[in-house]
C-alpha cells in the first residue's frame, strides 16, 4: 500500500512561516504514515497578490513578487532538510540561469534529492505579466512510483495530464493556487462555480488517464485573492478518495497503485483505445476553422 496526502493551507511571503507550515504537515504525514505529500503552488513564498488587469508586473513592481530561488538553493534545501525521507511535490518561484527570467515552478524531492522539477506551461490572465512560461512536462521516477506535476491551470487542459500518463505517470500531483470566482462569488465558497471547476477538472483529469490524482491548493487569503482549498486524492475511477474542503489541512488515502490500475484498466483501458490517427487537429496551429478564430477573438 501507498500513502498519499494532498495539503490545503495558506503561504504567504513569510518563508520563516512558509517552513513552519511545511514541518507541522510533515510531522502530521508521519503519524499518518504518509509516503507521498503535494504542497500547493508557490508554497514557498506565496503566490502573486493579484491577477489579470491589475496582476504583479516585474515592470511596475518587485517588491510584490514571490521571492525568487534557485533549485540548489538554500530554501529547497532548507525543504528537504525538514522532510527527510517523505516525498513532496512542492511549488516556487524559480530564479533561472540568467538570474534574471522567473518561472511558476514545482519540485518533487525528499530529504536526499531532488528527482524533477517543471516550469508551469499554461498561464491564466496576467501571469505572463510575472513569469515566463514552461515547455514541457516530464514525469520522475521517485520512491513512490512514477510522478508528474503539473501547476493549477494546466489542469483545464486535458493534453497535459495526458502527456505525462502516455510517459508512464502513475500519480500525478497538481499543485494549486486556485482561487474562487473574483464575479458573483458565492456565499458559500463550496458552491462557488470555481471550486465546481477546480473539483470538476481533478476527477475529470483522474478518470480521463486511469491514474492517480493528487491535488494540492492554498486556502485563506492573499492578496485580492481567495482560496477555495478543497485539495483531494482522487483514485484511476474518477473517485474522491478523500478531501480537505475549503478548510485548511490534509486529505489522506491509503491505494494501492498496481493492483488499481490492475483492476481499472482490464477492461476499457483510456490509453491503449486511443486514436492518434484521428487527433490531428489537436496539435494543429494553422488552418483553424473561422468559427474558432471568431469565438477566440469575441
Amino acid at each position: 500500500m501507498t500513502t498519499l496526502g494532498a495539503v490545503s493551507a495558506n503561504f504567504t511571503r513569510d518563508l520563516d512561516q512558509n517552513y513552519a507550515v511545511i514541518s507541522e504537515f510533515v510531522r502530521e504525514a508521519r503519524e499518518r504514515k504518509v509516503d507521498f505529500v503535494a504542497f500547493p503552488e508557490a508554497a514557498i513564498g506565496g503566490y502573486l497578490s493579484s491577477l489579470g488587469n491589475h496582476g504583479d508586473s516585474l515592470k511596475t513592481t518587485k517588491r510584490s513578487l514571490p521571492p525568487a530561488i534557485s533549485l540548489d538553493g538554500p530554501e529547497l534545501k532548507k525543504v528537504q532538510s525538514l522532510v527527510g525521507d517523505l516525498v513532496v511535490a512542492i511549488g516556487f518561484c524559480e530564479l533561472a540561469d540568467d538570474g534574471e527570467t522567473r518561472y511558476n515552478a514545482a519540485a518533487v524531492l525528499d530529504g536526499g534529492q531532488i528527482y524533477g522539477s517543471y516550469r508551469k506551461v499554461h498561464q491564466p490572465l496576467g501571469e505572463a505579466m510575472s513569469y515566463s512560461a514552461g515547455h514541457d512536462y516530464g514525469v520522475f521516477d521517485t520512491p513512490v512510483g512514477r510522478v508528474g506535476l503539473q501547476i493549477c491551470y494546466d489542469k483545464a487542459f486535458p493534453e497535459a495530464a495526458r502527456t505525462m500518463a502516455l510517459r508512464g505517470a502513475e500519480i500525478v500531483a497538481s499543485l494549486s493556487a486556485w482561487p474562487a470566482a473574483r464575479t458573483a462569488t458565492a456565499e458559500d465558497l463550496q458552491a462557488d462555480r470555481w471550486t465546481y471547476r477546480f473539483n470538476q477538472f481533478d476527477i475529470a483529469r483522474a478518470l480521463d488517464n486511469q491514474i492517480f490524482w493528487v491535488a494540492a491548493n492554498q486556502s485563506g487569503t492573499f492578496g485580492s485573492l481567495r482560496y477555495v482549498g478543497n485539495a483531494k486524492v482522487v483514485d484511476p475511477g474518477g473517485n474522491v478518495l478523500a478531501t480537505t474542503l475549503l478548510g485548511s489541512g490534509m486529505a489522506v488515502a491509503d491505494v494501492d497503485i498496481d493492483e488499481t490500475f490492475r483492476t481499472m484498466r482490464a477492461g476499457m483501458f483510456h490509453l491503449r483505445d486511443r486514436r492518434p490517427d484521428v487527433y490531428g487537429a489537436l496539435t494543429q496551429t494553422d488552418g483553424l476553422s473561422t468559427a474558432w478564430k471568431e469565438l477566440a477573438h469575441a
